[in-house]
């Protein structure tokens, strides 16, 4: 289903034998429009780490009592490699840690997850282990290789940061017109099966009873992270004329179908289960 990803911020997190903290952000693959990996929040138990958790290792979200099952161990989390809190996310850090659960590498393939459907499906028999898999070594000439163009953390970005950045559309809606300042992101919209980004949730109101559209993603050109702007080549009045969303509601399916029908664009796969958080 579809569900409103800014939302589940401060959701509880529960490994197999207890809980670990509370989610605090997701990374997003801005390429392909992706959740990546959850941050969790692991407060005094893991001071001074960034724990990062794969949509793979979420067992079914539990939305209204505002849960997020885990399928690891609490020893599993702690024994993983470590990243210190500040740190980016580099290729070679994702490639350890999947290494060390056992799971692919969701670049390598032609799909959002490599060779598989789901998240979910990339789960193996090495995620059920107890006792964990030795560390990929650090050392550059025993690492696994990296292709250059894929050594880096550019391509992982914060939600939260995400979050208020100015969306620019085209004025008249042309190639090229100039762009203006139509509104500011608000939130995301996820499919929690895939965990693939479909739209921005744009308030494009400054006064107190705002008025919230949503993006398809694929109407995105660019994001300017230095200067905390989205582009599209939606036209302005396009997307303010867009079909709204009323105070909390959810996404619901026919709400989904009019946006994609408003930008002309095919409805998304598996809208007849859409909800909010």
């Amino acid at each position: 289903m579809l569900i409103a990803l800014a939302e589940p911020e401060g959701y509880r997190l529960e490994a197999t034998d207890g809980e670990i903290g509370r989610c605090r952000d997701f990374l997003l693959d801005e390429d392909q429009w992706a959740v990546r990996w959850m941050v969790a929040d692991t407060r005094s138990w893991l001071p001074g780490r960034k724990v990062l958790v794969s949509p793979a290792q979420l067992d079914t979200p539990d939305w209204s009592s505002r849960r997020l099952p885990v399928r690891l161990t609490r020893a599993q989390i702690e024994q993983g490699p470590p990243l210190d809190a500040d740190a980016p996310v580099s290729r070679r850090y994702e490639q350890g840690l999947n290494a060390f659960h056992g799971l692919p590498d969701y670049w390598l393939g032609s799909g959002l997850w490599g060779d598989y459907p789901l998240p979910s499906s990339m789960i193996g028999a090495r995620e059920a282990m107890i006792e964990p898999a030795p560390l990929v070594p650090e050392a550059p000439d025993s690492a696994e290789p990296v292709p250059a163009r894929d050594d880096g953390s550019e391509r992982l970005r914060s939600l939260r940061e995400l979050m208020g950045y100015g969306v620019l559309a085209r004025e008249r809606g042309a190639d090229d017109a100039g762009e203006v300042q139509v509104g500011r992101v608000d939130d995301v919209i996820v499919d929690d099966a895939a965990w693939a980004v479909h739209y921005l949730v744009v308030d494009r109101s400054w006064l107190p009873m705002s008025t919230r559209v949503l993006l398809p993603v694929d109407r995105v050109d660019s994001i300017d992270w230095a200067e905390r702007t989205v582009h599209t080549h939606a036209g302005a009045e396009q997307l303010k004329d867009a079909p709204s969303l009323q105070g909390d509601a959810p996404v619901t399916a026919r709400l989904a179908a009019a946006v994609d029908e408003h930008y002309g664009r095919p409805h998304h796969a598996g809208g007849e289960a859409v909800s909010g958080t």
